[in-house]
């Protein structure tokens, strides 16, 4: 026998196999137990939610012999014919393909017999709404009176294109979104039946890719499943095959932006191509790593609006720290708009590209969210110390340019001269300097950007030898690498000097997991007595 997919091999065969609409399977079964069977019904919802399993699944069960509460017993003649889809008083039509009046005066002739077997003729209409007007028009009447033996089941994903005077005359059902862990469980229960061994972070990844469809899912998860064959699962397997990013990307990728560091971001872009991720996907995965940032930004608890890891959560709330609203809204504006612009475009990575550097640089835009994000901007510089302000320029007979208007004594142009200021001596420090840095540390890290401040307030101080002062990550911080570098290690060298006036010298280091570097001696037992918390 050829091998079957997925989504066809485990279709729901009763009522109780479908999963997440209860409310509407609660009220079919209600219907056929009572005996209050409806003519015509409308079956709502977006793709792989269920709507023509449940019209199946109705459609044997109005026919069936000895229903079980509600559903179909499976055993009796009309079920066993009805399973192998070749009932003949069971008929489906795809109106995408079939959307002529021709095709509705077809059936029309048709339901003038009774049927040979069972109670109903049910006729199934899919994509109800890609009918053409005047084939609504003949259906209109004879949806309105069917013979008693007649019952119309039509499903669509877009009900506005229905006509009123169809839709009236149908009981009409809305069909809901799937919630993931609804999803996650069904995957579960039918990999435990085929035998597979799959990570629930890849199931769960794989139930938030699919958008609340069923369908889609096991789709997606017979995908994966083919390409590592006779392989556990993992979750990074799963973001190899759909082309997916892992969240500590994104996480690398706000920072910089936040920063304005286009460099970091470009660099970051590369790596996501080189993997050869899906651009379209990442942008909506961006996008969606930018609305989870917003809302640990607005909710204390984050958990209940979220589906996180709390790891994830951890970096979110740090992130939402270092921003503002108005500039998240613009991030997911200019992603929304690139996102529309990818999926038709030859160009992805350059379109990409520029939404990053607009991203990076708001003074390219002059809409409001992007003017509150450059005044963002600015007050961290403000406050970190960061704005430079040039030497007033002096002409050779001392006179004061200011603003590009000078005064000059004489017409004959003169050399312009930059006033450089003297660097004062500074002194070789000793291990009572690296403790004084050490007690100070909160007033080195004012003269920090917030990012930085936020990241080098979660490390501890050590002593080592006689003059280094040794700044030590913890084992999981992943900004370590970013900050270990000649540029950052000289710009708190220099911070030093200008409020010890001591020539400190400063390296950095990660601890291990297991904690047993002994080379150095801790002072951060002293130093967290001095430190006072500040909001950033």
């Amino acid at each position: 026998m050829s091998y079957q997919a997925l989504y066809r091999k485990f279709r729901p065969n009763t009522f109780d196999e479908v999963k997440g609409q209860d409310h509407i399977v609660t009220t079919l079964k209600n219907q056929i137990n009572s005996d209050r069977i409806g003519h015509a019904y409308l079956f709502c919802g977006t793709r792989g939610t269920g709507k023509t399993s449940v019209a199946k699944i109705f459609a044997r069960a109005v026919n069936c012999e000895n229903p079980v509460d509600g559903s179909p017993c499976g055993k009796c003649e009309t079920c066993q014919t009805s399973e192998g889809g070749s009932a003949p008083n069971i008929i489906e039509m795809d109106a995408a393909s079939n959307n002529g009046v021709d095709d509705v005066r077809q059936i029309i002739e048709e339901i003038q017999y009774s049927p040979t077997v069972g109670k109903f003729t049910v006729y199934i209409i899919d994509e109800v709404h890609m009918l053409s007007g005047p084939a609504f028009n003949a259906l209109l009447k004879t949806l309105e009176e069917p013979p008693a033996y007649v019952i119309f089941i039509l499903a669509t994903t877009e009900p506005h294109k229905i006509p009123v005077t169809i839709l009236s005359r149908c009981q009409r059902y809305d069909f809901k979104r799937i919630s993931i862990d609804t999803i996650v469980d069904r995957l579960k229960e039918l990999m435990d039946k085929e035998e597979i061994n799959v990570d629930e972070k890849a199931l769960r990844y794989i139930a938030k890719v699919a958008d609340g469809s069923m369908r889609d899912a096991l789709s997606l998860l017979d995908q994966c499943i083919a390409f590592y064959t006779d392989q556990e699962l993992t979750y990074e397997k799963v973001l190899e095959v759909l082309g997916a990013v892992d969240q500590e990307v994104f996480s690398r990728l706000t920072r910089c932006i936040i920063q304005g560091d286009v460099a970091s971001s470009m660099k970051i872009l590369d790596e996501v191509i080189i993997k050869g991720r899906e651009l379209g996907q990442f942008v909506n995965d961006f996008i969606w790593y930018l609305r989870n940032l917003m809302l640990v930004k607005g909710s204390e608890d984050a958990m209940e609006v979220i589906d996180a890891p709390m790891e994830r959560i951890e970096a979110l709330k740090q992130e939402a720290e270092m921003v503002d609203n108005e500039s998240v809204m613009r991030y997911i504006r200019v992603l929304s708009e690139t996102a529309a612009q990818i999926k038709y475009s030859d160009q992805k990575r350059v379109l990409l590209e520029i939404a990053l550097i607009k991203l990076n640089t708001p003074a390219m835009e002059n809409d409001y969210e992007s003017i509150v994000n450059r005044i963002s901007v600015l007050e961290n510089k403000i406050e970190s110390g960061n704005i430079k302000v040039e030497a007033p320029v002096r002409r050779a007979n001392a006179e004061v340019v200011t603003n590009g208007n000078p005064l000059p004594e004489e017409d004959t142009p003169t050399e312009e001269v930059k006033e450089e200021p003297e660097e004062e001596p500074v002194e070789k420090a000793v291990p009572e300097d690296v403790q004084y840095v050490a007690d100070n540390w909160n007033m080195i890290l004012n003269k920090m950007s917030p990012i930085e401040k936020v990241n080098f307030k979660k490390t501890s101080l050590a002593v080592k030898g006689d003059d280094t002062l040794l700044i030590v990550f913890g084992p999981e911080e992943i900004m370590f690498e970013k900050f270990n570098t000649i540029e950052m290690i000289d710009k708190i060298n220099t911070i030093i000097k200008e409020q010890v006036k001591k020539d400190v010298q400063v390296e950095m280091t990660q601890m291990k997991p297991n904690g047993n570097d002994n080379y150095f001696q801790m002072i951060t037992s002293k130093i967290n007595l001095d430190v006072e918390e500040e909001d950033f």
